[in-house]
């Protein structure tokens, strides 16, 4: 089931990706990005790099590793808990 998942997930973020003007039309330009990445292509980059990040989600989910990653990702804040 997790290589269905993953799967999805790296098809839906690449077409996040090549089709970032249809998305930007869709949902609209995102202040934050705007503000921080450029006035008029802002959105446009920050919808290509929400594409990446579920891209590369999707490939480690799909190979098992996600586990890992967010155990790494987060492992600070973790043992800063305990």
């Amino acid at each position: 089931m997790k290589f269905i998942i993953g799967i999805i997930m790296m098809v839906a973020g690449a077409a996040i990706v090549i089709k970032s003007e249809s998305v930007l039309k869709f949902f609209g330009r995102i202040g934050f990005f705007e503000k921080f990445f450029g006035h008029e292509g802002g959105s446009r980059l920050g919808y290509k790099i929400i594409g990446l990040i579920v891209f590369f989600l999707g490939l480690l989910a799909m190979t098992g590793m996600i586990g890992g990653f967010m155990e790494w990702l987060f492992g600070p804040l973790i043992r800063l808990n305990q």
